[in-house]
């Protein structure tokens, strides 16, 4: 009798392909049904829209939010949501963040040569 013949098989490539598979559709399966859901957080409410929102401290913080024509300033916190103020005008649209250029920031092997020079 040989050495290691009673030895289990290690599983196929096509065994791990099916599982791969399996795993990929029932993610898949599960997105699916959670877009589905009433109250999933995937779809944002139709005639409501968060314009601001600023931190107050570490559970609480105030947001514009515009509801059809309105927009109001309403405080969230641990306690609920709350209308503080409704807004006479609409806030400016705030302009859209832009990321620094890659040509703007200074050069890196000079950065790191000049630091070099300072430490020696």
């Amino acid at each position: 009798m040989a050495i290691g013949a009673h030895a289990p098989q290690a599983p196929g490539l096509g065994g791990a392909v099916i599982a791969l598979l399996l795993v990929i559709g029932l993610i898949l399966g599960l997105a699916w049904v959670l877009k589905r859901l009433p109250g999933s957080g995937f779809r944002q409410a139709e005639g409501l829209r968060v314009v601001a929102s600023i931190p107050l401290g570490a559970r609480e913080r105030a947001a514009v939010v515009q509801v059809g024509g309105e927009q109001l300033l309403v405080g969230i916190g641990a306690g609920g949501v709350r209308t503080l103020h409704v807004l006479p005008e609409h806030l400016p649209e705030a302009a859209p963040v832009q990321l620094p250029s890659f040509k703007q920031l200074p050069d890196f092997k000079q950065l790191l040569a000049q630091r070099l020079r300072k430490d020696s």
